[in-house]
Parts: structure tokens; sequence; C-alpha cells
């Protein structure tokens, strides 16, 4: 991989946002740190405590003490995933700059295959995704059910030729990722499909690419068991990204004659 050896700057920035995680986070960071030091020399992981009601950000701050490479992040009160994603991207400095979950049910590895991709496709942005035909996935039947609605969704609100937007990893260049990160205004899970919206009319190149998903976790003993709300919130922040994005066009056209960045 890259080397960036001549400016000290990190190759690879890996932002994870972690919530209540504090019996996991410790080892996941630092698994994250060995895995990541087998194919790229420079990389930083900045951890985003999203206001976790547990020993959540105590837990970041041990593995950044024994982790030169861990950077802890973050804030009191919880605001979503999305808001600590882009907590996170405003604080990376590499040249690449990936989203990981931290429960890590991805393995930091297909980083590796992400970078060979982006590199020989020229691509802007990798993302995993479940619908591809080589994905292996553990995955329960009514999750499988919810992210095909919500691509149908998706198909009809923004056309985007991508099957999976909401797959905790993702790989971007910097220089795509910045300046899209300062438009998101989405704090909860349909903040990918906000950047990947601003990325589709910016002209980026995104590809899709195969995971391994092993859905390990008990919803309902670990608190996190999707519900109803949860669900009926994510289709509201699509569909004012949608009403968010056609009020931008219309006025970036009355402005300057339709051209547009994002």
């Amino acid at each position: 991989m890259d080397n960036c050896s001549t400016n000290k700057l990190p190759t690879l920035s890996v932002v994870m946002p972690a919530y209540n995680e504090g019996g996991h986070i410790y080892d996941n960071l630092l698994l994250t740190s060995r895995t990541l030091s087998g194919f790229v020399k420079q990389y930083e992981i900045i951890a985003v405590n999203d206001g976790s009601l547990d020993n959540t950000a105590g837990e970041i701050q041990r593995a950044a003490a024994a982790d030169s490479h861990i950077l802890p992040a973050g804030y009191s009160s919880n605001k979503g995933k999305g808001y600590a994603i882009v907590t996170g991207v405003r604080q990376a400095s590499g040249k690449y700059i990936a989203f990981l979950d931290s429960d890590l049910e991805l393995n930091p590895k297909l980083l590796y295959s992400f970078l060979k991709q982006m590199k020989k496709y020229q691509a802007d942005i990798v993302i995993g995704s479940k619908q591809h035909p080589r994905s292996k996935l553990n995955y329960p039947p009514i999750r499988k059910f919810m992210s095909y609605g919500y691509y149908l969704m998706l198909v009809l609100l923004f056309h985007l030729k991508l099957h999976d937007t909401q797959t905790g990893i993702k790989l971007f260049r910097a220089s795509v990722i910045k300046p899209i990160a300062e438009k998101v205004v989405t704090n909860g899970y349909a903040f990918d499909i906000e950047i990947l919206a601003y990325a589709n009319r910016m002209g980026c190149k995104i590809l899709e690419a195969p995971i391994e998903l092993n859905y390990s976790r008990n919803d309902q003993k670990e608190g996190r068991r999707i519900r109803l709300k949860d669900i009926l919130q994510v289709f509201k922040d699509t569909l004012m990204i949608k009403f968010r994005m056609i009020k931008n066009k219309t006025e970036t056209s009355r402005l300057y004659g339709g051209k547009h960045e994002l």
C-alpha cells in the first residue's frame, strides 16, 4: 500500500463510531490496529464515543494509551451515528478515510481489498454490499427484508445504481468525503444515503464490494433491538434528504444557471 513516511501523514484513517460498546470496544480497537498494521504502514483509528451511557469513553481512552494509532474523540450526549462519523471525518488526516462499525461484525481486513479495488479501478468510493453475489452473510431474515425494502425506496428516490448503502464499512478518498461531510445534516442511520447521494451528484465513481458479515449480536439482550420507531425515523430522514437535495438543486440552478457541485 501507499507509504506516507515522507510527510508523516497517515495513508488511511479509520473512523469507528461507538455507542454503549464498553464491553467490547477496547479489544476491538486493538484488534483493528493489529489488522491494519498488516497491510498499511501509516494509519490512524479515530474512535468516536457517541455520548455513551456506559464506560465506552474510558475504554477508548485505555485503548489509546495502549496503542498510539488510536485517537479518542467524542462528546457527552448521544447525537447519532451520522454525527459521530462526521466528527471523525473532520479529525481524520489520511489520504483515504474509512468508516467501520465498532462491533467488528465486519472484519477490518476487508479494507485491504477495498484499497486495492479503489486503486485498480480508479474509484472514489468503495462500499461494502450485502447484496454483492460474492458476499457471505450470517444475517437474520427480517434484516434482509428491511434492507431490500430500503433499497427499493432508494432506487425510486435517488436513482442510485447501488444495491446496498447501509453496510457499516466504506472507503473514501479524503478529497471526496471531506467536503461532503460538511454538507451532511442527517445525524441518524440514514446519513449513509445522504453522503452517497451527494457523491453521485458530484459524478464520483462508486464501487460495491463483497463482504463477510457475522451477525452475532443478541439485539434484545444488548439493548439494540431495532424498534418500529427507529425504522420509521430512517424512512423519514431519507425523505427529508430527498427534499433538501431538490431544494438545494433548485436554489443552485437559480443562482448559478444550473451548475452545481453538491
